[in-house]
């Protein structure tokens, strides 16, 4: 199993920067892709960003210039950098580990998902 652990929430001014982060632990070898997700009041999950495990990232369209994804692997921690904040950007922001799905990662496919940590912007 996978532990995700998001923090760096909070509230901030429109306009203004967060960077979240979320700490992965357990079996992290077996993780195929990291990503953060996103759930507004009264809205679908969605897709903020994804990187997979040789690298290659994927940003969600209304967010690409704003909003920038890392990792360190050796603190198997995912960091989401969030710069020029909108109020419609006021979600709480999970994140997910995809899992391999091979003999030595036989997971067949799961997901785990972080608690979330709250994102407000006032404007």
């Amino acid at each position: 199993q996978v532990q995700l652990v998001e923090s760096g929430g909070g509230l901030v001014q429109a306009g203004g920067s967060l960077r979240l982060s979320c700490v992965a632990s357990g079996d992290t070898i077996c993780i195929s892709v990291m990503g953060w997700y996103r759930q507004a009041p009264g809205k679908e999950r969605e897709l903020v960003a994804d990187i997979r495990s040789g690298g290659t990232t994927n940003y969600a369209y209304s967010m690409k210039g704003r909003f920038t994804m890392s990792r360190d692997n050796a603190q198997n921690t995912l960091y989401l950098q969030m710069n020029s904040l909108k109020p419609e950007d006021t979600a709480v922001y999970y994140c997910k580990a995809a899992m391999r799905s091979t003999i030595e990662c036989p997971y067949y496919g799961a997901d785990y998902w972080g608690k979330g940590t709250l994102v407000t912007v006032s404007s």
